[in-house]
């Protein structure tokens, strides 16, 4: 239970470290309204690879007992 409370720390950071990487990509680039977008559909697109990486560690744990 201990190593969930780790993953949910290095997701979270995750999601801010690549949400401030496409800030500094984009930012100043174009309008705010655009970089609030690409910055959200990033986030979303790495959540969703966090998310399937989660679930797989699961499934192997499960399947071994």
């Amino acid at each position: 239970m201990k190593e969930a409370f780790v993953y949910l720390a290095i997701a979270i950071s995750s999601l801010i470290m690549i949400g401030y990487a496409v800030h500094m990509l984009v930012g100043g680039l174009v309008n705010l309204e655009t970089e609030y977008l690409l910055i959200s559909i990033t986030c979303a697109v790495v959540s969703g690879v966090i998310g399937y990486m989660a679930r797989d560690v699961i499934h192997r744990r499960s399947s071994r007992k």
